[in-house]
């Protein structure tokens, strides 16, 4: 089993200064690595249809509307599942959370795989890579910590990856973008790209 981890949206909470409403971390398990393998290659076939370079990134909030749908019908004949966890930030009180950017990325992460009501067990978990080399040591031992016990091993392994050389991580950053989308409100578009993927959708939990 292997799951790739990426969010959507900012963990900051100024929300009348153009903070994100809403924070997604989006979840894609495949429980053959085979058909990640067949995904990828997929991704990579539809890269080259549209005649963009190797080195092109497929990114949810860069990319156009025709891309995204292209993008999300060619990844969805294969097999794998989605489960997200979306934060409503205006109702959610914690004051750690709330201060601290870096405690409130990896708690969401945390909750999200160990909250898989048993659907996650000793998988490589892959997380978009980001923040400093000191962060990213620490949050592996904290996730390690807190998502293994003796009775219950919900990670093999866990790895920061760089989006740009791994075209799953790309799919979990669209999808994660997607479920974004589907809470503005005001967009038109916002139900358009979700719609694509839904048979997938394992679980979308709405965090309070």
């Amino acid at each position: 089993m292997i799951v790739f981890v990426d969010d959507s949206g900012d963990a900051g909470f100024k929300l009348d200064k153009g903070s994100s409403s809403h924070f997604v971390i989006a979840l894609v398990i495949f429980d053959d690595e085979l058909e990640a393998e067949q995904t990828a290659t997929a991704i990579k076939k539809l890269r080259r249809e549209l005649k963009f370079s190797d080195e092109t990134e497929f990114k949810f909030f860069k990319s156009k509307s025709s891309v995204r749908q292209k993008f999300l019908y060619s990844v969805n004949p294969f097999k794998f599942r989605v489960r997200c966890i979306v934060v409503n930030k205006a109702i959610l009180h914690s004051e750690k959370l709330r201060g601290d950017k870096n405690s409130f990325y990896g708690y969401v992460i945390k909750t999200a795989l160990k909250n898989s009501e048993g659907s996650i067990v000793d998988a490589k978990i892959r997380i978009d890579g980001g923040g400093d080399r000191i962060f990213r040591k620490s949050f592996l031992s904290y996730l390690s910590r807190e998502l293994n016990s003796r009775e219950n091993k919900i990670a093999k392994n866990c790895k920061f990856v760089d989006s740009k050389g791994n075209v799953l991580i790309q799919l979990a950053d669209m999808i994660a973008g997607s479920i974004r989308r589907s809470y503005d409100k005001d967009r038109k578009d916002k139900d358009l790209y979700k719609t694509i993927f839904k048979k997938h959708i394992e679980d979308e939990w709405n965090f309070k």
